[in-house]
C-alpha cells in the first residue's frame, strides 16, 4: 500500500496534474479571498472556507481521473491486479496519494488565514472545525471520484463522469426545495454533502456529519475494491 501511495504521489509531480490541481485551486481561492475578504475588509473566514469547498466539486475529478482509468487505458490494469499487493492495498494506496495532494493544497490555503490574522482576529478552535469540515468534504469527493475512475475507460471519461456526479450532489439542495414529497426531501437532505458541512462552517463540531463523511468515504472505497475484484475474476 505504501509503495502504491509513493508511486502515485511521484506521478502527480512528474506530470502536470499535481501542479495544475494546486495552482488552479489556489488561483481561484485567491480571487474568492480578494472578493470576500480584502475588498470588503471582512474577517469572515468561515464563509470564505465554505465558498472554497465548492472547488472540490470542480477540481477533484482532475486529482483522481488517472488513478485507475489510466491503468485501464494503458493496459497495465491486469498487471496491477495480479501484483502481490492486495486490492484494498491498491485502492487505499491510490486514495491516500490523492488525499496527500489534497491536504497539501488545504495547507497552502492557510496563507489566507495568516493575512486575516495579521490585520484582524482569528478564533483557532472555530477555524479548526471549519477546516475539518472543509477537508472531510474534499476527501469524500475524492473517494467518489476514485470509484468513478475505476469504472471509466479513459482519464478524460473519468473526469467528465466524476464532474457530473459531483454536480449532481451539488444540486441536491435545489432538488430538495423543488420536490413536494416530504420523504423525498428528507432523503435528499440526508444525502447532501453540503448540508452535512453546514455545522462545521458555523464552528460546531458535528459528530453526525463526521460519521456521515467517514461512512461516505468508506462506502465508495469498498465499492471500488468490489468493482476491481469482479473485474479481476472476469
Amino acid at each position: 500500500m505504501n509503495t502504491i501511495r509513493k508511486r502515485e504521489i511521484r506521478g502527480y509531480f512528474h506530470t502536470p496534474v499535481g501542479y495544475v490541481f494546486i495552482g488552479v485551486f489556489l488561483a481561484v481561492s485567491s480571487v474568492l479571498f480578494y472578493m470576500q475578504i480584502l475588498r470588503q475588509r471582512s474577517g469572515d473566514l468561515p464563509n470564505f472556507i465554505a465558498e472554497m469547498s465548492y472547488l472540490w466539486m470542480l477540481l477533484s475529478p482532475v486529482l483522481t481521473m488517472r488513478l485507475l482509468a489510466e491503468e485501464k487505458q494503458k493496459k497495465t490494469d491486469q498487471l496491477l491486479l495480479t501484483s502481490p499487493v492486495s486490492l484494498p492495498g491498491i485502492v487505499i494506496g491510490k486514495y491516500l496519494a490523492a488525499v496527500t495532494v489534497l491536504l497539501m493544497t488545504a495547507g497552502l490555503t492557510l496563507c489566507f488565514v495568516l493575512v486575516v490574522a495579521l490585520y484582524g482576529t482569528v478564533y483557532p478552535m472555530e477555524l479548526a472545525v471549519n477546516y475539518l469540515g472543509f477537508i472531510l468534504q474534499g476527501c469524500a469527493f475524492a473517494a467518489l471520484d476514485l470509484f468513478i475512475s475505476g469504472c471509466a475507460g479513459t482519464p478524460v471519461t473519468s473526469a467528465v463522469m466524476a464532474f457530473g456526479a459531483n454536480f449532481l450532489l451539488w444540486i441536491l439542495d435545489l432538488l430538495e426545495n423543488a420536490v413536494q414529497a416530504g420523504w423525498v426531501s428528507d432523503v435528499l437532505r440526508f444525502l447532501s454533502l453540503y448540508r452535512r458541512n453546514e455545522p462545521f462552517i458555523m464552528g460546531q463540531l458535528s459528530f453526525a456529519g463526521l460519521l456521515y463523511d467517514l461512512s461516505f468515504i468508506a462506502a465508495f472505497l469498498v465499492l471500488t475494491i468490489y468493482h476491481l475484484d469482479r473485474k479481476r475474476w472476469r
